[in-house]
């Protein structure tokens, strides 16, 4: 079987895959979200942090407690990095050290749900330290997505209430009853496949040479770490090389393994959105946006990578530079858009060392504003939002106030959904602008020309869209990059969490909108074809001129 036939079986495997999980697991996260009975270890967990389960929040406080829980997680997160030197499973001799800004980058990242590491954490991150500082971030930050997205879901759900649920409630529930029993049972299956897991700092290996020598090899609990790292579509590995250590990912199949959980929730909340609302068919119309999308940015990806271009990869026959042989091109290429389609960020090839066009469509992918599925939560949100712009935009080509949901979208909302898309093009586009312009901060670059100002276009585009993968090349240690790569994570990341529960709380407020023979049908073919060019062209018209700039010059060059 030649690269491109392992490639189409992989793609059709992971398909099927999804479309059997997608009823079940959106059925549960439907059930989840809104049933009214709690556990008895979440009844102790809202009584610790003082929280009345039965009492709802309007979106000024959903939003609120939000962001003050992301702000008190970002609080701890940056001490504890600080003072691990000083506590238990610390290592003896840290590669990088932990400066106050890289404390303050890693901290905002993790609790962002980005992942952006300017480290490498095999040498710089001890057991607690990845345990209860990373990991818990990995589960909590996830949540916080999925339950900002339940709350969008319930704005389109209800009339004439003030109300989107409580956000604890949401929090704990989407913990307990979704990420931790699925990433238990997956991470048996990590380390039935290689995945290590133990409490090892580093292991002396004797050299199999016979010379006497000896190989150190970092150890850890690598197999709960990364089941949640793609799960909740977090990315950060605890080792430098991420999924392309064969600690983290040893095989082909744990590769497969791999990519389905990453995408495994995101393709699945809109079946919770279509039981939510009360149609199914609205949930299998977001779904098959997502799907549209996902399948033609894989397509191109593939393309470029498989048809490559260039002295070295034409001699060798592959575009073989930067990936792993366990995985190959187009797995690779598969694993590349899967995780930049979504929050993720993880890697198993370095998407620096990608052909020209394949290294501009993980950008494009992230520029899509990672709704094809997107992120734990936030891509159902997202996806929403532009369906929301969608129906505005018919309706001004048909003179009717437009209606998604038997909601009007009314100058407010479409104000706030506006006011959601354009934040991350900004912080993007403003951000590479300042880099560039900056002598000393173009330094960072390793390449010169149309790829050194990819390098910088893709850190912005990764930390504003909560991303956390990189083009390896930029050299972003220093207080300069740690800051303002920072400051995108957390605008990327909490402006738009705003927007969308306000947009939310509007729409709850309103009573509902009989369909006439004027509302346009939201749940048919033409409507998932609007989103999906909507989409696109809005992203085209936004990034286009940067991206002619990059990797389209670069490419035609």
């Amino acid at each position: 079987m030649n690269t491109t036939t392992a490639g189409i079986v992989f793609v059709a495997a992971l398909i099927i895959a999804l479309a059997l999980v997608h009823v079940p697991l959106g059925d549960y996260m439907y059930r989840v979200y809104s049933g009214s009975k709690n556990s008895r270890a979440e009844r102790v967990i809202y009584r610790i942090i003082g929280v009345q389960p039965e009492v709802e929040q309007p979106w000024p406080v959903y939003a609120r407690s939000a962001l003050a829980f992301s702000a008190v997680s970002v609080f701890f997160l940056f001490f504890f990095q600080l003072v691990q030197g000083h506590l238990p499973l610390h290592l003896h001799h840290q590669g990088t050290t932990m400066s106050a800004d890289l404390s303050w980058n890693t901290a905002i990242s993790f609790v962002t749900n980005t992942n952006w590491q300017n480290y490498s954490g095999e040498q710089t991150m001890g057991h607690l330290v990845q345990i209860a500082g990373l990991t818990v971030q990995n589960f909590v930050s996830a949540a916080v997505g999925m339950a900002v997205a339940i709350a969008l879901v319930r704005g389109f759900a209800r009339s004439r209430s003030n109300d989107l649920g409580n956000f604890w409630v949401d929090l704990v529930r989407g913990t307990i009853r979704i990420l931790l029993p699925i990433s238990i049972v997956f991470a048996i299956v990590l380390m039935a496949g290689g995945v290590i897991q133990n409490f090892h700092l580093y292991d002396q290996v004797a050299s199999t040479a016979g010379n006497g020598g000896s190989q150190t090899l970092p150890g850890g609990l690598i197999a709960s770490q990364e089941v949640i790292k793609e799960l909740g579509t977090n990315g950060g590995g605890p080792y430098n090389v991420n999924s392309a250590h064969p600690f983290e990912n040893p095989t082909a199949w744990t590769n497969g393994v791999e990519i389905f959980l990453l995408l495994v929730i995101s393709f699945s909340l809109p079946r919770t959105f279509g039981r939510m609302v009360g149609s199914k068919k609205q949930g299998y119309a977001i779904v098959s946006v997502m799907g549209t999308l996902a399948l033609f940015s894989l397509v191109l990806q593939n393309f470029f990578q498989l048809h490559h271009h260039g002295t070295v990869p034409t001699a060798v026959g592959a575009a073989m530079e930067g990936v792993e042989t366990r995985f190959g091109v187009s797995n690779s290429a598969t694993f590349a858009t899967a995780t930049t389609l979504t929050s993720t960020g993880a890697v198993d090839s370095a998407h620096d060392s990608y052909t020209s066009f394949g290294g501009m469509m993980t950008m494009f992918n992230m520029q899509l504003g990672e709704v094809a599925p997107g992120g734990t939560g936030s891509g159902l949100y997202g996806m929403l939002i532009l369906a929301v712009i969608t129906v505005f935009v018919a309706g001004l080509m048909v003179g009717r106030t437009p209606e998604y949901l038997g909601k009007k979208i009314n100058p407010r909302e479409i104000k706030l959904a506006s006011a959601y898309f354009l934040t991350t093009p900004l912080i993007v586009l403003i951000g590479t602008g300042v880099a560039m312009a900056l002598p000393g901060e173009r330094a960072a670059m390793a390449n010169t020309g149309p790829h050194g100002l990819s390098e910088v276009l893709y850190a912005f585009t990764s930390a504003a869209n909560n991303n956390g993968s990189a083009f390896a090349g930029l050299s972003g240690n220093t207080v300069w990059w740690n800051t303002a790569l920072g400051l995108a994570m957390a605008f990327g990341r909490f402006v738009p969490i705003v927007f969308a529960l306000a947009l939310a709380g509007s729409l709850a407020a309103q009573g509902r909108t009989p369909a006439s023979e004027g509302t346009l049908p939201t749940h048919r073919p033409q409507f998932v074809g609007m989103v999906a060019g909507v989409t696109v062209i809005l992203v085209a018209l936004t990034f286009l001129p940067a991206l002619a700039l990059g990797p389209i010059a670069e490419g035609i060059h």
